[in-house]
């Protein structure tokens, strides 16, 4: 059976830093980030604000009562490249995981490098092709409002087979994993201090050859339903209608420039 983290129920605020390997933020690149704002200003409530760094190019940090939730940057002009979240696992020394992340044999694209004083990031793949980021938090450590609407509340890697990758990510940090076998489903919790933070979901044919290995990020809502009709009323498309699920109602949609996430009302 696979085990359920994160409850729109438990809300609260978050600073300290993470155990390295826990998903502490998430990030989208987008070609025309004002519209992309208003969409998710009009899905989720986010409000913005630019904190910088530009040395990437545009960046925002999404809000929610003033509390970071997730980032939005804009591609330069030019860069016609898929749009996706990104999802970045905490790391204590990012010059040190992209170092394993080498000896792995996954591939670092960007980085190690600084934004500023908000910390120290790393953008890689790991060896089936799935994108990843490393986040080495000062400033930022990470969302400050977590279980709410509107908040990420789960992170999963959707691959073919998940014995493919499960040991890259053991190597990187560490992680404790829990397979589900009794209903024969390719699942493996991956777990930290005893606690589930992630998860890798081998899905085999069904894994969309478009899409390729990828992370996904559910964000939290009130009411799958009703979110899932907002999106298409947004100009998003809903690839997946509304459903149960064991970690609570689910669909899986698409933003106006496809990068493809999950809305969840998580089970209590």
């Amino acid at each position: 059976m696979t085990e359920v983290w994160g409850s729109h129920r438990r809300q609260s605020t978050r600073e300290a830093r993470q155990t390295p390997g826990t998903p502490c933020w998430t990030s989208l690149l987008a070609h025309d980030l004002e519209s992309i704002k208003d969409f998710y200003s009009g899905l989720f409530g986010w409000a913005y604000y630019n904190p910088g760094p530009r040395r990437l190019g545009p960046y925002v940090r999404a809000t929610i009562d003033g509390q970071d939730v997730a980032g939005i940057g804009g591609l330069r002009p030019g860069r016609r490249l898929p749009t996706a979240w990104t999802t970045y696992l905490a790391s204590d020394d990012a010059d040190g995981t992209a170092e394993g992340i080498r000896s792995a044999c996954g591939t670092v694209g960007v980085g190690p490098l600084s934004a500023e004083d908000a910390g120290r990031l790393v953008l890689a793949t790991d060896p089936t092709g799935a994108s990843f980021g490393v986040w080495q938090g000062q400033r930022l450590v990470g969302p400050r409002l977590v279980g709410a609407p509107g908040t990420p509340v789960r992170h999963e890697l959707v691959t073919d087979r998940a014995s493919t990758v499960v040991t890259f990510y053991q190597a990187l940090f560490g992680y404790e994993t829990e397979t589900a076998e009794a209903d024969g489903s390719d699942y493996v919790t991956l777990r930290l201090d005893g606690r589930p933070v992630a998860a890798i979901h081998g899905v085999g044919t069904a894994l969309p050859p478009a899409q390729g290995p990828h992370w996904m990020t559910s964000f939290e809502v009130a009411d799958t339903d009703a979110a899932a009709r907002r999106v298409t009323e947004l100009g998003g498309q809903v690839l997946r209608p509304p459903h149960e699920s064991p970690a609570g109602r689910v669909a899986a949609v698409a933003d106006p420039e496809g990068a493809v996430f999950t809305l969840l009302r998580t089970a209590c």
